[in-house]
């Protein structure tokens, strides 16, 4: 293990993050659960980053690759390709947007980077809407619009963006007010940042903000946004990378949430549609999808080996309702968890839908985030046998919680029962 960390800092950069004051080698992975190089089991409760969306090893999942590496593995979308379309085909009816257009990508940083060129070029405007304590990925144009310091290293952008409140409900200027004030207070933030712009081109916006921490604005903000954006002919780009395909339990789309107003204009996934492998895309109204007047076409985007798998993924997340799952078993883990924390002066909230739960450490006796803590709290879970994320904005510290979707009801009790301890120890 420690020849194979000093290996990966000779020949990687720096800023490439490593979880762990000893980081961990992944070997395979079954169900809920990884093992690592020493052989040790761990419950996974972040699942790579919210993309291992059904269970390791799903049989369903190998196989579908397997018989389509067997036949071919590459082609471009020069050619037809049968799986693509079948999978764009699924996509676009569940994405409740009307006479939808889907484009594949490898990534939702890409997805997020198709959907804002498409959006720019449609409203022929480099002005953009963003939420602060946003992510929206790691190119250049995504860390142009992300409101979130931690994940942005540089201030050069090819967009002009401005940055609305209305992602975070428990901190800022409009926490203490009730959701319809905080709605109401958020709305007319908008109406007077559009009064200082002209021609913006779309709003981005994470129904649940993920890499921030798990936060999300009070169900309605942004249908009520919509009205005001439709008034000025703005798009609305729901970036449901890390929020899409049932995770939240209570929808199959974080934006259905919001959704009084009607569906986005385009709507970027990735994530745990492939399972782990690289599906990232974008669906969208015709009208903006088919924009775009110059030629285009993507080397690995709508692969027939990642289409095959999203394929199997999806059918099997769909066959078993693991969206209902996630709003049974989820439910049940935040009412254990908030039980857990209720008396660690430590926590400052325990958050969340479905199974995308975010715990929030402060300083005892303040408000103040705790990074410390965090970090404590996760090196203590992975001891117990549990790993778990981290995240959160410039002001806060967040333990972040993701399991795939079939997670059962002991695995939920066992977890928080590490947690638990975890947190008790730190």
């Amino acid at each position: 293990m420690k020849d194979l960390h000093s290996r990966h800092r000779a020949v990687l950069p720096d800023w490439l993050a490593l979880y762990y004051d000893t980081p961990l080698e992944l070997t395979h992975g079954e169900g809920r659960h990884v093992w690592d190089a020493e052989g040790r089991r761990y419950l996974d409760f972040f699942g790579g980053i919210l993309t291992t969306m059904t269970a390791h090893a799903l049989p369903e999942v190998t196989k579908a690759v397997a018989d389509q590496a067997g036949r071919i593995i590459h082609s471009s979308t020069l050619y037809l390709n049968r799986p693509m379309v079948e999978l764009a085909e699924r996509v676009a009816t569940l994405s409740g947007i009307p006479d939808p257009r889907v484009f594949f990508t490898t990534s939702g940083t890409e997805a997020n980077d198709t959907a804002l060129l498409l959006a720019t070029a449609h409203r022929r405007s480099n002005q953009i809407l963003a939420m602060r304590n946003s992510y929206h990925g790691r190119s250049f144009t995504a860390v142009g619009i992300t409101g979130n310091q931690t994940w942005s290293p540089t201030s050069l952008s090819p967009l002009q963006t401005l940055y609305v409140h209305g992602g975070v409900r428990t901190r800022g200027p409009y926490a203490a007010l009730s959701d319809a004030e905080f709605i109401e207070a958020c709305v007319a933030d908008l109406r007077d940042m559009l009064g200082q712009a002209r021609g913006v081109a779309a709003l981005i916006a994470e129904p649940v903000q993920g890499v921030g921490g798990f936060t999300s604005p009070p169900d309605g903000l942004y249908a009520a946004f919509r009205d005001v954006l439709a008034e000025h002919g703005i798009l609305w780009i729901a970036d449901e990378v890390q929020t899409g395909w049932g995770r939240t339990g209570d929808h199959f789309w974080g934006w259905q949430a919001h959704g009084a107003s009607g569906p986005p204009d385009l709507l970027t996934f990735a994530k745990g549609i492939g399972n782990g492998m690289s599906i990232g895309g974008v669906v969208g109204r015709a009208e903006i999808m088919n924009s775009l007047d110059a030629s285009s076409i993507s080397t690995f985007g709508g692969s027939p080996v990642t289409m095959a798998a999203g394929l199997a993924n999806l059918t099997y997340l769909l066959e078993h309702d693991l969206q209902g799952n996630a709003r049974r078993v989820g439910g049940l883990l935040i009412e254990r968890l908030r039980a857990i924390c209720a008396q660690l002066p430590l926590v400052h909230e325990v958050r969340g839908r479905g199974l995308m739960i975010g715990v929030e450490l402060v300083r005892p006796g303040t408000d103040e985030a705790n990074p410390q803590a965090a970090a404590a709290v996760l090196e203590a879970a992975r001891e117990g046998g549990l790993l778990i994320g981290k995240g959160g904005g410039h002001s806060t510290s967040v333990l972040r919680i993701a399991p795939p979707l079939s997670l059962t009801v002991a695995e939920a009790e066992e977890g928080a029962a590490i947690l638990g301890q975890a947190l008790r120890d730190a």
